[in-house]
């Protein structure tokens, strides 16, 4: 959907509530911290911008952002149970509403000091959605995001999981058409300018096949490797694409 200029800076503005909920949450990573601390400091970031959830509630999740740690690679509860320890690596994925717009962002955090291989997937995954980024300008097809992502993660010999994708964003936070991580076979759609997509890369450093625990929401790497996962809602403009949550 074209957005008009009214609607770019609504959604500007939740781009900047994301983007310093990502920043404060990250500050928050330590040995010790739980999920739920990190979810506390989101919840104070969204009151003190007067913004809402679009995480809070959606189809009955429970908490304002979704931490993923390890070999969860979307959609993890936040809680108290959940303890962050040397060495893992942590998802935030975030999203607020200013003025009924959405903005919806992912970043991966090391805890700590981590391992040279998990140093590797962040960094990858990071290069991979920022190379899929570069193919959002006026006239490319929307299938080429794909292509580069996955091109990154296969050139390192990372797996990209593909039951879920980036999505178009607006007045809802998932909108149609789908942004898959991956070229599926046919160019899709011409980008226009002022869309608005999220772009989402996940991957992994084994297998691409998932799965969801029994909490109906965490999703896990089917053979227990380690995920990490970038995201950045992205407008496309006459002078390339501008990145609202950055």
């Amino acid at each position: 959907m074209v957005r008009t200029p009214k609607e770019l800076e609504s959604m500007r503005k939740a781009g900047k509530v994301v983007a310093a909920i990502l920043a404060e949450t990250r500050e928050a990573v330590r040995p010790g911290v739980t999920t739920l601390d990190l979810d506390r400091v989101a919840r104070e970031v969204i009151l003190r911008f007067g913004a809402r959830s679009n995480f809070l509630g959606y189809n009955g999740f429970p908490a304002v952002i979704c931490t993923s740690k390890n070999s969860t690679i979307v959609h993890g509860i936040p809680g108290d149970a959940v303890r962050l320890e040397e060495g893992d690596l942590i998802s935030i994925d975030a999203g607020a509403i200013v003025e009924g717009y959405h903005g919806d962002a992912a970043i991966t955090v090391g805890v700590g000091t981590i391992s040279k291989a998990a140093a590797r997937l962040v960094q990858v995954t990071e290069e991979s959605l920022y190379a899929g980024i570069d193919q959002m300008v006026a006239g490319n097809h929307l299938h080429e995001i794909g292509r580069a992502v996955e091109a990154v993660a296969k050139r390192a010999g990372l797996g990209v999981i593909r039951d879920y994708v980036g999505h178009g964003i607006g007045t809802e936070m998932h909108e149609p058409p789908n942004v898959p991580n991956f070229w599926p076979g046919r160019p899709g759609p011409v980008l226009r300018v002022n869309e608005v997509y999220a772009v989402e890369p996940m991957l992994t450093l084994g297998g691409e096949e998932t799965a969801v625990l029994s909490d109906g929401w965490s999703v896990v790497t089917a053979d227990g490797t380690w995920a990490a996962h970038f995201e950045h809602t992205i407008a496309i403009t006459e002078d390339g694409p501008e990145i609202f949550t950055k």
